[in-house]
């Protein structure tokens, strides 16, 4: 799989926020660059850039190096962008993805739902019973739901992710 331009966005905005997008679209292709040149690059604070960088160090997208200022006699921080994480952490969000819409799955599948009819807000089979089957936004009376269309979307959705897996993360000649 080729890491585009668009999923190092999507993973980066994922993982750190998309404030970060275009910290990283600097930072790409280039090695070692000052925290002070990259602030001011993407015109930001020298604090606000270093937690921006800090978010994606914590999921290894940057590295650096730290060097000591010899006239001042601090440290500044040398930051390069490691693009090979990328495919790694896409790998993770989508699995995870998947753990996710199981779990839910699982939960519309062993449980009754219960909605009004402008669907103010959607309780299980307790919390209805303890609202008295009243919804607790409007008052109006509520009714089970249907969730057969719900529990096939998300049935779809997870054979959608894990044939995306499957087609993108199963081929290691990339």
């Amino acid at each position: 799989m080729k890491i585009t331009d668009k999923i190092i966005e999507e993973v980066v905005t994922d993982v750190a926020g998309a404030d970060v997008v275009p910290l990283v679209s600097f930072l790409k292709n280039k090695k070692n660059i000052s925290e002070f040149i990259i602030a001011e690059k993407i015109d930001k604070e020298i604090n606000a850039t270093r937690n921006m960088l800090y978010r994606l160090f914590d999921y290894n997208l940057v590295s650096f190096i730290r060097k000591k200022d010899k006239k001042k006699g601090w440290y500044i921080y040398y930051w390069t962008f490691n693009p090979k994480r990328v495919r790694y952490i896409l790998f993770n969000l989508k699995k995870k993805k998947v753990e996710n819409l199981k779990e839910r799955l699982k939960r519309e599948n062993s449980s009754d739902f219960f909605i009004c009819k402008i669907a103010c807000v959607r309780l299980d089979f307790e919390q209805a019973t303890n609202f008295e089957y009243k919804c607790p936004e409007c008052g109006s009376l509520m009714n089970q739901e249907n969730n057969v269309e719900k529990k096939k979307e998300i049935e779809e959705e997870i054979k959608k992710i894990e044939k995306e897996i499957k087609e993108k993360f199963d081929d290691e000649s990339d």
